[in-house]
């Protein structure tokens, strides 16, 4: 029960912070118009980006895309070749990375083995030169903040990875950094651990009101944890907001494609007029109707962004001809994934041309499964995507 009110805490905390919303709020990391070259390679090509106190913040982008070598500007490792990198106002420049009011916890863990886990969490402080009371004070504090009392006496490998990742966790929050830059944190463990470990991330956010900045390529990690992220590609951010408004108002195709599964489907308008948008799409004999207020020329080329779980799917006889369902189109199945919670469908609709529905496994028994080579009718609400220009 405890642990259900201290959720609940949690959540009210983080559905009423937004002060990306406020025009008066002040960002405490700013980065502005950053550029960072390698010779003639640029890992980061000119962005421009605020993140607030108090933020559980992601840069969320596929292998070489920039977003470790933006968290290292931050830390002061790596200074930019263009541009600023600001922290409560002022300019990093110059500051040698230990005296930032900042923290890097790394994907290695980077733990010393000769060390116990007491020793590994108190490192940082030892060097500031924290000493007697007050460093076993504050060992003790970070012990219990990760739950790890029982273990202060082990070594790293006596642990398990989910252990380890705990000790330098607590050991990058023994300083009380202003900023926490987290680089793959959760990567070495497994998909379960990883899992439980978000909540606690966020739970452990919250509760010491720092902000997190975190470096991630997991998309579902990003979503779970994050107020916001940042979509990155090529050494640009591509998109910056909530996850929910990322998933269902993704900017182009490259976001609507990155994150989580969609279906892109190729049209030309035909007619717009009362928020009512006639399609074409380049699949023969296909026909849509889709909801968006914005302005469309006549063929002018969009693509229809619809997520699979938006999706309805029918056997072909079930579906009485003439029938009034919005966005019917026909095909045959090609592939079926059972997942367990979901099943998904991958369906022909014309020749090289796929889509991809995914259905809640509501009951344990099935009367009449859809399976491979059945002929099929699927059908999505005019609502349910979402028109792209680029």
């Amino acid at each position: 029960m405890s642990s259900g009110g201290k959720r609940q805490v949690v959540g009210a905390v983080r559905r009423a912070f937004a002060p990306w919303n406020d025009p008066a709020a002040t960002p405490l990391i700013r980065y502005e118009s950053v550029t960072k070259a390698f010779g003639d390679f640029t890992a980061v090509n000119d962005v421009s980006l605020d993140i607030y106190e108090r933020e559980f913040f992601t840069l969320l982008g596929p292998s070489g895309c920039g977003k470790t070598t933006l968290m290292r500007m931050l830390a002061g490792f790596d200074p930019p070749t263009k541009g600023r990198v600001t922290l409560a106002g002022k300019d990093i420049a110059g500051q040698p990375p230990h005296r930032l009011p900042v923290n890097m916890m790394f994907q290695s863990y980077a733990l010393f083995p000769h060390m116990n886990v007491r020793r590994n969490v108190g490192f940082g402080l030892e060097m500031e030169g924290v000493k007697g009371g007050e460093l076993d004070r504050r060992v003790d504090e970070m012990l219990a903040l990760v739950k790890l009392e029982k273990f202060a006496h082990r070594k790293p490998d006596q642990l398990s990875g989910g252990q380890r990742q705990r000790v330098a966790l607590a050991r990058a929050l023994a300083k009380k950094p202003k900023v926490l830059l987290l680089d793959e944190p959760l990567g070495a463990l497994d998909k379960k651990l990883r899992e439980e470990t978000q909540y606690e991330l966020m739970d452990l956010q919250v509760k010491l009101g720092m902000t997190f900045v975190i470096v991630t390529h997991d998309q579902d990690e990003a979503m779970a944890m994050s107020d916001r992220i940042a979509i990155m590609d090529t050494g640009r951010i591509v998109q910056v907001a909530a996850p929910g408004e990322l998933y269902e108002q993704p900017s182009c195709r490259y976001v609507a494609s990155f994150l989580g599964d969609v279906n892109l489907l190729e049209c030309a308008v035909v007619q717009a007029a009362d928020g009512q948008i006639e399609l074409a799409a380049t699949t023969p004999g296909v026909r849509l109707r889709v909801q968006d207020d914005r302005s469309f020329a006549r063929d002018q080329t969009v693509w229809l962004a619809v997520r699979p779980e938006k999706v309805t799917i029918a056997h072909a006889d079930s579906v009485a001809p003439g029938a009034a369902i919005s966005n019917q189109i026909a095909g045959k199945i090609w592939d079926v994934g059972y997942l367990g919670d979901w099943t998904t469908y991958l369906v022909e609709v014309a020749p090289d041309t796929l889509m991809r529905v995914a259905c809640a496994n509501l009951s344990r028994f099935v009367e009449r499964p859809i399976s491979w080579e059945d002929p099929v009718v699927l059908s999505f609400a005019p609502a349910a995507g979402v028109l792209l220009t680029r």
